[in-house]
This record gives structure tokens, C-alpha cells and sequence, in this order.
């Protein structure tokens, strides 16, 4: 009786099946050569709360440099709003904007196969904006772009993984036993010299012009310097870390109101709370203070924290 024999999986009509494509797929010796590095210096910045942080170009640049062109793909599996806050100033309006996202990352061997693939969640906002329209369009970008970077993570020091051990760039991974060094130490890649990565140029409530310097109702306005944007930025981070400090205190509160009027903070919008929702800072001082006046009233201490 003949013996039936059956062709290899990669050999029939339909291709590669689900249960040989990862076998089939493969890093190569220079791709893990470069996933093994840590990642340089010049690759990390600060964001506005002072914590070690990447540029979303460049982990794109870095996915076309290990993968390839058309070696990786993103999918936004959610991209939805979740809050948006008009905020009045004289005949005008400024706007906040939140948006949650969720990106899948998927990357790809050299024949098209897929090595993996992982899920990112973010949220991402725009405070202050005079346009709606560039509000949204600057949430979600954000959301999207920082969803896509903690997926990249997954892939090691390269993509900022080193960056949740205290903001370090000293490699994490080191060695993997799936790709023993003997697979990949021999292989040659050249030795690139980036420049620093700069950020990319985006909106702020100071910065919201068109490309004759006005504003969007048309009157001429000086556009705040990239130092002046970043020392305002630090004064608010000090202003919150004070407030939470005396969080709890009715005269420190009403110190902080003060203060805010005098440095013109009144109207910066900071997230609040574990769903980070977007709140006008004079709102929200005077908003505890309010609180702990009742809480005095009826003798009671409150224990929230902003």
C-alpha cells in the first residue's frame, strides 16, 4: 500500500500556514546585533515634567532601521475622545482636548512574515488651544504617538525600555537565551553618528499662530521663545508640587491662589485625578478651598490629594 506523503507547508498553494509561520520567521544576526545595544544618549530628552523620554520619529526611524522599509505596521485599534473643555476668555474661546488611543504594533521578518506583535495604550491631550481644530488634531497625534512608543518597548532597549529603570539608557535586556550571542556577536553594523534628536515643533497655548505670526482672530502676537515656554513650564511644576504639599492646609491653599494670580497661572489647565481629566488651575484651587472652609465648618479633616 503506497505510503501518502504530504508537501511542506511552505511549499503549497496558500503559502506559509499559521502553525509554520513562526517558525519560518527569523531575526537576522544584524537585526539582533542592533536590538542588543543600549540605546545612545543623544536619543533621550525631557518631557515637560522633567521625565526621561523619546521622540515618536525617532522610534519610527529605529523600526525602519531594524526592520526595514514595509518591515513594521500600525494599526490604531481605538482612537476616541475623552474629554474636551471650552474655556471662555472675553469674546473668545480656548480649548481642551483629550484623547485615549490604543496602537498594535506589528513587526516583520524580511520575507513579510510576522515576528510579533503588541498593543500600546495612551492618552494624550492639548491645553489652551485657540483653535478646536488644531486642539484635536494635537490630542490625538499625541495619544497615538505615545501608544505606539510603550508598544515599541517590547522590543527592547532600542525602544526606551531602559527608560522605566530610573530614565537610564544602560542596556536592560543584555542577553537573551532565545538569540544566544553566537547568533548574531559576528555580524557587522555600521557605526552610525546621529546628531541629538530634537523634538518635534508643536502647539501651545503661547505658540498657536498661523505662518504670519497671528493669532487665529487675527491680531499680531509675539510668539513665545522655546526658553521662555520652558521656564513657564517649570514654574508651573514647582506651583503643582506646592500645591500638594499643602494640599491640605486652608492657608496654603489660599497662599497658592494668590500666588497663581500674581504669576498668571490662573488659567493653565493640569489633569487631575486617576483619570487625569483636564481642570483650570484657578478652578481648582478655589475649589478646594471652598472644600476645606466645609470641612472646618463641620469639623472634619479631608485626606484627598490633588
Amino acid at each position: 500500500m503506497a505510503t501518502a506523503i504530504e508537501a511542506p507547508a511552505s511549499t503549497t498553494a496558500e503559502g506559509p500556514t499559521s502553525h509554520t509561520l513562526n517558525q519560518a520567521a527569523r531575526f537576522t544576526a544584524p537585526q539582533l546585533r542592533l536590538l542588543h545595544r543600549g540605546v545612545d544618549p543623544k536619543r533621550i530628552g525631557q518631557d515637560d515634567k522633567g521625565f526621561s523620554h523619546m521622540e515618536a520619529w525617532d522610534i519610527k526611524r529605529y523600526l525602519l532601521r531594524v526592520f526595514g522599509f514595509a518591515g513594521y505596521d500600525t494599526e490604531n485599534r481605538e482612537l476616541s475622545i475623552v474629554r474636551e473643555i471650552e474655556i471662555p476668555q472675553g469674546g473668545r474661546s480656548r480649548w481642551t482636548v483629550v484623547y485615549r488611543a490604543q496602537v498594535r504594533l506589528t513587526v516583520k521578518d524580511v520575507h513579510g512574515n510576522e515576528l510579533g506583535h503588541w498593543d500600546g495604550e495612551a492618552a494624550g491631550g492639548a491645553t489652551n488651544l485657540p483653535s478646536l481644530a488644531d486642539a484635536h488634531d494635537m490630542a490625538m497625534k499625541t495619544a497615538s504617538s505615545q501608544a505606539l512608543k510603550r508598544a515599541a518597548t517590547n522590543l527592547g532597549d532600542q525602544f526606551g525600555l531602559s527608560l522605566y529603570n530610573d530614565g537610564s539608557p544602560q542596556p536592560v535586556v543584555q542577553f537573551s537565551a532565545a538569540h544566544p550571542p553566537t547568533e548574531w556577536e559576528a555580524s557587522k553594523v555600521p557605526e552610525l553618528n546621529d546628531p541629538p534628536v530634537r523634538g518635534e515643533p508643536t502647539l501651545t497655548a503661547d505658540s498657536a499662530t498661523d505662518i504670519q505670526g497671528r493669532r487665529d482672530d487675527g491680531v499680531p502676537t509675539q510668539t513665545a521663545s522655546a526658553p521662555q515656554r520652558s521656564s513657564q513650564q517649570l514654574v508651573l511644576a514647582e506651583f503643582q508640587r506646592k500645591v500638594h504639599r499643602g494640599w491640605n492646609s486652608l492657608t496654603a491653599m489660599e497662599q497658592s491662589l494668590a500666588e497663581a494670580r500674581t504669576k498668571a497661572l490662573l488659567d493653565e489647565v493640569v489633569p487631575v485625578g486617576a483619570d487625569s481629566v483636564p481642570t483650570r488651575l484657578g478652578d481648582l484651587l478655589q475649589t478646594r478651598i471652598d472644600q476645606l472652609k466645609a470641612t472646618a465648618g463641620d469639623g472634619s479633616h479631608g485626606r484627598s490629594a490633588a
